[in-house]
Formats: structure tokens, C-alpha cells, sequence
């Protein structure tokens, strides 16, 4: 059985840390918390789950706060987490039976990332991390926003999923830092050229994130994932400048990237109903329930444009220009994947209705 060191970075966590160490205080064989200036009992809070507890004085950059961690570690592997991170029980006892594996010689093991639950407990939006690594690889973190840890070698692609659970309100932070930074005239690579472009859309300044989304495009450097990605972005940012021909243009971009993703055929199909055309929307929409997913993409994933959203919104569709078989039969294959869905209930009551007026006409 190999041996783990948790490594996190912290500020005013006492809400959440408690929360996420009871989680996974048992499956490690230690715990490193550096605290970058925290003034609630966050401290306090580690030193209760045993934890080793260092100061790191904040200088605006993410990866010199984990690699600081890092750094600490003594066991064969590092894991590590944010505050707002959980392990739910079934990860819990997945990582407890990765760790008594036999033999286990991997460099880095990756770990769906769930940003998002629904009702049922089931991930919404989801990416995979690297998450737990070989400490002598002595793998390295980079970029002081958004940061990502580089790792080379042997990778397994775990089921043990992180699940997310965000309680603090979300501040400017991470944009006033890339503001500061290009203020003072530094030439962002392409990674941060799009998650600069990202924080402008968080912040719902939309005509500055299309541009920066554009300069990250035109570039055509940056991972396949983020490139689709900054896409569906800039399409978001023109559907909220009510500029319909640039929103399409950014969609139909990510056809000449990459194959198509399920959640880029449900956003054209969305235009199209949008404008009320819908045998393109039909066309669209079929086209996400056809598509197999990219195996052990690291990108992010919304879990509904590949099962449940297109089926719903075909229904819709043939609904609309009067083919009721086909709306029920997408009806059904929605109420497989979310028999819950309050879309499924409605048109579950109102093909209900359906039957029962052909009844009462025969």
C-alpha cells in the first residue's frame, strides 16, 4: 500500500475545511495546510484533523502557494483539494481500494472534478484533474491564476470523482489579479488569454471577453478543449450583444477544430428554435444524440447535452411543426435519462391529455 500526503492551500475556510477533511482525513497518511493569511478559525480547524500547518505569505500566484505544499509532502503520492472539495462515499471507498492495490505504479491518477450536482446527486458539469501524482516526479504547478499541474508518464484515468461544494460567494479576485497583471504591460500566453477572456464573462463584461476570446482563438495555440470551449463562450457573449450572425459564427468555428461535441449541437440547436426554424433545430439537436463521447477527455462536460436536454428539446421541436410520434417518442427517451426533469413531467401530463382526447374522439 502506497502512502499520501493531502497537500491544500487556504484562506478563511472555516466554513468548508472541517467539512472536506472529515472526508478524507482516514485515507491519508498526512496533512499539509498552507495558510495564506487567513483571520478566522481556519487554523484552528486544521490542527484538529492533525495537520501540518505552514504560513505563505500571499503574492498573488496560485502555483507558488501548491508548489510551496508540494514541497512540504514526505509520502510516496501527493493528493490534493480545495477547501470546498468532497469525497461522497463512494469515492471514499473507490480511493480506499486504489490505494491497496498491489504493485501500483502509475505517475499521476486523474479524478472526475464534479463543478456541479443535480437534485439526484448526479454531476451536471463536470472535467477531470490530475489529482493524485508520484511526489518524485516532483511535478510542478504553473500559472498564478487558474493554475494546472504539469504531469508526464503513466496516468490512470480513476472513477474516484472530487465533488465540489462551493459555499463562499464568488469575488473578482482572480480578474482584479489578471487586470494588475496586464496593466503592467505583461503579454498573457494562451492559457491565460483564455481564462482572462473567462473572468470577463463571469463578470458579465462581455464585449472585452469576446475580444479576448478572439485574440485567444486567432492564436490557434491553445488546447483543443479550451479552443471549443472559448467558442461556446464567444457565442454566449454575442447571444447578450444581440449580434445572432457573430453568436452562430463562434459556434460553427468549433466545427473546423475538433469532431462535434453534444454541447455545442444543443447551443446551434437553441438558435435555431430561437428563431423559430425548427427542422434546422431538428437537425442539430439529432445530431448530439448520435455523437459518442470523447474517451477520457480532460475538458469539461455538460452531462446533459450528451443524455437527457436534446430528447427534451426535440419533443419540443416536432411538436411544433405537428409530429406528435416523434415528440412522444423523444418524450420517452428523455423520461429514461431524468424521469424527474419538471420538462419531463409537464410533457408527460400533456401527452397524457393527448391519448386521452384521441380517446374520447374514437
Amino acid at each position: 500500500m502506497f502512502t499520501v500526503s493531502l497537500c491544500m492551500i487556504v484562506r478563511d475556510e472555516e466554513e468548508s475545511l472541517g467539512r472536506c477533511l472529515s472526508t478524507v482525513y482516514d485515507l491519508v497518511d498526512e496533512i499539509i495546510i498552507v495558510d495564506t493569511g487567513s483571520t478566522d478559525r481556519t487554523k484552528e480547524i486544521a490542527l484538529t484533523y492533525g495537520a501540518h500547518l505552514f504560513d505563505f505569505t500571499w503574492v498573488d500566484d496560485f502555483s507558488a502557494a501548491r508548489n510551496f505544499a508540494f514541497a512540504q509532502a514526505k509520502m510516496t503520492y501527493i493528493f490534493w483539494l480545495d477547501a470546498d472539495d468532497v469525497l461522497l462515499e463512494v469515492d471514499r471507498e473507490r480511493f480506499a481500494a486504489l490505494k491497496a492495490l498491489d504493485n501500483f505504479d502509475y505517475d499521476s491518477v486523474s479524478m472526475p472534478y464534479h463543478l456541479m450536482v443535480d437534485e439526484r446527486g448526479k454531476p451536471v458539469h463536470y472535467l477531470r484533474r490530475n489529482r493524485l501524482v508520484r511526489r518524485k516526479c516532483n511535478f510542478a504547478w504553473h500559472g498564478a491564476v487558474h493554475e494546472y499541474l504539469a504531469v508526464a508518464g503513466e496516468i490512470l484515468h480513476s472513477e474516484i470523482a472530487i465533488t465540489h461544494e462551493k459555499n463562499k460567494p464568488y469575488t473578482d479576485r482572480n480578474l482584479q489579479i489578471y487586470v494588475r497583471r496586464k496593466e503592467e504591460g505583461e503579454v498573457f500566453d494562451p492559457r491565460d488569454q483564455f481564462y482572462f477572456a473567462n473572468e470577463l464573462f463571469d463578470h458579465a463584461r462581455y464585449e472585452e471577453a469576446a475580444e479576448q476570446y478572439q485574440l485567444f482563438l486567432d492564436g490557434g495555440l491553445g488546447w483543443i478543449e479550451d479552443q471549443i470551449w472559448a467558442c461556446q463562450k464567444q457565442s454566449e457573449c454575442y447571444a447578450h450583444l444581440k449580434q445572432p450572425e457573430k453568436q452562430i459564427q463562434s459556434l460553427t468555428r468549433t466545427l473546423a477544430i475538433d469532431l462535434p461535441r453534444a454541447e455545442i449541437c444543443c447551443r446551434m440547436g437553441a438558435f435555431f428554435v430561437e428563431k423559430q426554424d425548427f427542422p434546422k433545430a431538428i437537425y442539430w439537436y439529432r445530431q448530439a444524440t448520435l455523437l459518442e463521447r470523447p474517451h477520457s477527455s480532460m475538458g469539461k462536460v455538460d452531462e446533459s447535452a450528451w443524455t437527457w436536454l436534446p430528447h427534451i428539446q426535440l419533443c419540443y421541436c416536432y411538436d411544433r411543426i405537428g409530429d406528435q410520434r416523434k415528440a412522444k417518442i423523444h418524450h420517452d427517451m428523455a423520461k429514461l435519462y431524468y424521469p424527474t426533469h419538471p420538462s419531463v413531467a409537464y410533457n408527460e401530463a400533456y401527452f397524457a391529455k393527448l391519448e386521452q382526447l384521441d380517446w374520447v374522439e374514437q
